[in-house]
């Protein structure tokens, strides 16, 4: 050991002498300037790490050459980072250990003028140098943590959603905590969004989480092979904004569900959004909602049986040719838009009442069905509902075929 090693090794003892002293103070120094030290990290817990890194400063002033532990700067990174605590106040609570060790060694030198100049010089190179050492192995300890905490989270969110979206939710969690756990807002309205994807895993609406949360608006998703899904959860005017973002985002088809309040309907809302989705036309970017007509969700929701429907009630005139049926069917539809108002109808098919009116007759004529009669009027209704499926309720057929009608918002 040489002159200089032995002036360093003077410093560690006097350092050592007041270790105890020298961690009280650095744990009221941290307690004192950083919340994190009163709320989050236990007292003990940072005086124990407090001092380890004091007995590693003396020990590497004692002897620099000796091969260093790392492993407490490792293990305070990870543990800092389950507990939540701000990389940034953690690396300051060890440099005021570093800093207390110096303030030590100045105090010496000022009072007995020892040890020399070139002594403390190299004691600051080292204590610089330990200070590095000890700040790179607790970042990348803590990085390497966050990011394990960060992937198991993503998984369990996924799970939660899958959960939410396939109405499996286990016995220990209510759609009320999964709600919670995924920071889905309390007495807001929920609609489902539904992107087809543009390849295999490739998010139809990239981005649109970030997109949504940069207006207020809440939301939580989930990739699968096919589709992007999304339970958002909506304020009071925040329906606007959600369409802007996502037809500021949308690359692919893209169905919107009607709003609703329980969790446990989100399995019926996300076929919903699918329907709406099915109802654009192959190849087109666009969004489409489904309506808030409770008939045409009841119809959706059961499509095997609302094509029957569809063609039991409007058979005989989906079988008429393609511009006839097509004539009939947009004027029945401008009929109940308008509230059985021929004349509001024909503003709309710019057309005289009257040619609406003998549209109405043939219909009356064609299904057996009367527009003055409730019940007759509501088959009407579910039939042209079912129409709105996007699918031809005319058996043996298997092309699109009546008017594809989703709401579009």
């Amino acid at each position: 050991m040489n002159h200089g090693e032995g002036s360093l090794a003077e410093l560690a003892d006097l350092a050592d002498a007041r270790l105890a002293e020298l961690a009280d103070d650095v744990v009221a120094d941290c307690v004192d300037r950083m919340d994190v030290y009163r709320t989050v990290v236990p007292r003990e817990d940072l005086r124990r790490s407090i001092e380890h890194n004091l007995r590693y400063i003396v020990a590497a002033l004692r002897d620099p050459g000796d091969a260093r532990d790392l492993s407490a700067p490792r293990e305070t990174g990870r543990r800092r980072a389950h507990q939540g605590a701000p990389l940034p106040e953690v690396l300051r609570a060890y440099r005021l250990a570093f800093t207390a060790v110096w303030d030590v060694l100045i105090r010496r030198a000022g009072e007995r003028h020892e040890p020399t100049r070139t002594t403390l010089l190299g004691a600051a190179t080292l204590l610089w140098q330990l200070a590095d050492e000890h700040a790179i192995e607790l970042t990348e300890a803590y990085r390497a943590a966050t990011a394990e905490l960060l992937d198991e989270q993503h998984q369990r969110r996924a799970a939660l959603l899958e959960a939410l979206f396939t109405g499996q939710v286990g016995p220990d969690a209510s759609p009320w905590e999964i709600a919670k756990l995924l920071d889905l807002q309390p007495n807001a309205d929920l609609v489902v969004v539904a992107a087809e994807n543009g390849a295999l895993a490739d998010a139809g609406l990239p981005r649109v989480e970030r997109r949504l949360a940069e207006r207020g608006i809440v939301s939580a998703w989930r990739l699968t092979p096919t589709l992007h899904t999304g339970v958002v959860s909506l304020r009071p005017g925040q329906r606007d904004e959600l369409f802007a973002v996502l037809r500021e985002a949308v690359t692919t088809r893209t169905g919107v569900s009607p709003p609703y309040q329980a969790l446990r309907d989100t399995p019926r809302a996300l076929h919903l959004a699918g329907v709406a989705l099915a109802g654009i036309p192959t190849g087109q970017s666009d969004v489409h909602a489904f309506g808030t007509s409770p008939l045409a969700a009841l119809v959706a929701c059961e499509p095997d049986e609302s094509e029957r429907v569809a063609y039991q009630v409007l058979g005989s005139v989906l079988e008429l040719p393609a511009d006839d049926r097509t004539s009939l069917l947009d004027t029945l539809h401008a009929w109940f838009d308008h509230g059985g108002s021929a004349e509001q109808a024909a503003k709309q098919l710019y057309c005289h009442p009257n040619t609406v009116r003998y549209r109405l007759r043939r219909i009356n004529e064609l299904t057996g069905r009367s527009l003055t009669q409730p019940f007759d009027v509501a088959e009407l209704a579910t039939a042209l509902h079912s129409l709105s499926l996007g699918k031809d309720p005319t058996p043996g057929r298997g092309q699109q075929g009546g008017p594809d009608r989703p709401n579009r918002h």
